[in-house]
């Protein structure tokens, strides 16, 4: 048992003053001492938080006894130490930027589909599994013959509808990486005439959770410092490459170029060869990072104050 965990959760539900909530919710999580990103919004929350393991569980503790909170579902993974370097709580007009301010998921959305279900209608060829993540997502790894589009931000997703236009007669399944964008995505897709949509409940992270994660092909890419996890305990392959010499690769790395930061498959040779840059240009950049030989970079405090951005200290 390590010490540490990683929540990854999200939850769309009416806050009538989202700016009060975030005051509170960035308190409580300084006395909790977690660290993460966490997005408040009039229309929810979403996050990714760590901290030690009793700490993360006070904290799902208490939104789950909040009655705004009903029901909100927690990925759980234990990390050794913090998987982030500094906590951001903020305010935005959606929990993920999507440019769907007008759906609500709470009053339609697609249906959920459970992993063990899902594993079971996944290769049917009526079925259409619909990846609705980012290209350096599912470049880096997907569900095997799954749809993916190109995209290089979840924003884009509403301008790829004609693209799925000849799917509109099949039993559409979406999925991400944790569910939250296909709350959105799923209700899109039904607002505009797709009759038989459904979604991955709990996305990737679940699936792998219950199913051991039979068929996702390469890893899974995670907003946080690991970058990218195992998913498929099954039978795992690599789908990724180099994006230095195009071997098959999933071993993610930051550009030492802190102006790039990149995040991209690199082999351990040509990132020796390349001193931990994904191009020449970023190798000969005047700020660039010496290579420690990960790939990964901690992340300069800088100062850090965790009451940074903290307004209400004086009434709260």
């Amino acid at each position: 048992m390590k010490d540490f965990l990683v929540l990854l959760y999200y939850h769309y539900t009416k806050i009538d003053d989202p700016e009060a909530f975030r005051e509170r919710h960035h308190l409580f999580c300084i006395e909790l001492n977690l660290r993460g990103r966490i997005i408040v919004s009039r229309e929810g929350l979403n996050g990714t938080v760590s901290g030690l393991r009793a700490d993360c569980e006070k904290y799902m503790e208490a939104l789950k006894a909040d009655p705004r909170f009903l029901g909100i579902e927690f990925k759980v993974d234990e990390h050794d130490s913090q998987a982030f370097a500094k906590l951001h709580v903020r305010l935005k007009d959606e929990i993920v930027n999507s440019g769907l301010k007008h759906i609500d998921p709470t009053v339609r959305t697609g249906k959920y589909i459970e992993p063990e279900e899902f594993k079971k209608l996944k290769d049917d060829p009526d079925v259409v599994i619909l990846d609705v993540r980012s290209n350096y997502e599912h470049n880096l790894g997907k569900f095997k013959n799954a749809v993916t589009l190109d995209i290089g931000h979840f924003r884009e997703f509403p301008r790829k509808i004609r693209e799925l236009e000849r799917f509109k007669d099949k039993m559409i399944i979406t999925y991400c990486t944790g569910g939250v964008k296909c709350e959105k995505a799923s209700a899109f897709l039904l607002e505009n005439g797709f009759k038989d949509v459904y979604q991955l409940h709990g996305g990737i992270i679940k699936y792998g959770m219950e199913t051991e994660g039979e068929d996702f092909e390469g890893k899974c890419y995670v907003f946080d410092n690991r970058i990218a996890v195992d998913i498929n305990k099954v039978n795992p392959v690599v789908i990724s490459r180099c994006i230095i010499c195009g071997e098959l690769c999933d071993r993610m790395i930051n550009c030492a170029n802190p102006e790039c930061n990149r995040h991209a498959p690199v082999c351990e040779p040509c990132a020796e060869k390349m001193e931990g840059a994904c191009s020449e240009a970023c190798k000969a950049h005047p700020q660039k990072r010496p290579y420690n030989g990960k790939g990964i970079y901690p992340k300069k405090l800088n100062g850090y104050n965790p009451l940074k951005g903290w307004k209400r200290r004086h009434t709260l």
